[in-house]
């Protein structure tokens, strides 16, 4: 057995040994991956009782971090007593939500050889967000995987071989044809077209007329599940004004996320007059700095000049308003 803190580990099982823990002595393993989280060991002893304890990494940011496992496993001390070995099994552990102060167990012996940690995942589940019950991570999403997968890979076929197509979408250079159940259920405005006694209805055809026909072909593949990245860099401008135009809020705010990223003094006045007209705060925010803060109106003088001739007022009392905070703050 080695010294060291390396956890070897299985898909369901994890054994860290450890050679020789004096009194008064705490460890801690390396991390070790099972499921969706990296995990670690952790023993601790004093001259009553040595602590085990294992427990997920979870991260304190909501938006980054991974749920907190609830899980189901069997912990052991294996503790090796030369010719023989004593073996310690914990009755079990099922359905504990293990947050960041994971589990702990006391055991009422010291250890003083060479021993195993050995810790034997029955079950990990995740809580359903909107309070149903846990599902298992090694069931239902290895099973809502594959189902995704097929279901997208479908929606994608119907788009491109034009199945049982209903409805026809004129963009100003051609036609696509597509599918009304599918446009209803991604937009409301689509589907209010197609419920009600609207030309669209009647007409079975949808007149985009501000979208090219490659631009409309890249909406399409997004509501059907099969937008690539290329396409999405390409036409983010144009899926902005249809997701806005359509609502379809989550394309709106990957476009949103997407336009933030990449604020340079070329596009920052048209990104600018675009955040104001389809409310997208943080765009607007990251242009104001931008420009303010960084300076760089200074450096845009023939471009801010046209830009003042058109733009939205509000939009360049923010502009002032900003730049004379910062000449105050000198």
């Amino acid at each position: 057995m080695s010294d060291g803190a390396r956890v070897e580990a299985a898909p369901r099982l994890a054994q860290w040994r450890v050679d020789v823990l004096p009194c008064y002595t705490y460890r801690k393993s390396e991390p070790f991956r099972i499921g969706l989280w990296n995990w670690y060991l952790s023993v601790e002893r004093n001259n009553k009782q040595t602590c085990v304890k294992v427990f997920a990494e979870l991260s304190n940011s909501a938006k980054n971090s991974t749920p907190a496992p609830i899980a189901s496993f069997v912990a052991k001390l294996l503790i090796s007593f030369p010719p023989n070995q004593k073996t310690i099994i914990h009755p079990g552990i099922f359905d504990k939500p293990l947050k960041h102060d994971g589990f702990v167990w006391a055991i009422d012996s010291t250890v003083t050889g060479r021993f195993v940690i050995e810790i034997e995942f029955l079950d990990l589940k995740i809580a359903d967000p909107s309070g149903g019950e846990p599902a298992s991570i090694w069931a239902s999403r290895q099973i809502k995987q594959s189902s995704d997968n097929t279901a997208l890979s479908s929606l994608a076929r119907m788009l491109q071989e034009s199945i049982l197509t209903d409805i026809t979408i004129n963009a100003t250079d051609g036609s696509i044809m597509a599918h009304r159940a599918i446009l209803a259920s991604r937009s409301p405005v689509f589907r209010s077209m197609f419920s009600h006694d609207l030309k669209e209805k009647e007409l079975s055809t949808v007149d985009i007329s501000d979208m090219s026909l490659e631009a409309c072909q890249a909406f399409l593949n997004y509501i059907y599940g099969d937008l690539r990245s290329e396409e999405f860099l390409t036409h983010r401008l144009a899926l902005l004004r249809a997701a806005d135009k359509y609502d379809i809020c989550d394309l709106k705010e990957a476009c949103h996320e997407s336009l933030l990223e990449d604020i340079d003094t070329k596009n920052v006045l048209e990104r600018l007059q675009m955040a104001h007209l389809y409310q997208l705060p943080k765009l607007k925010d990251g242009c104001l700095r931008f420009l303010v803060d960084f300076r760089k109106v200074y450096e845009m003088q023939d471009d801010f000049k046209v830009f003042l001739q058109t733009a939205d007022r509000d939009i360049i009392a923010e502009i002032f308003q900003g730049v004379l905070a910062t000449w105050s703050g000198r």
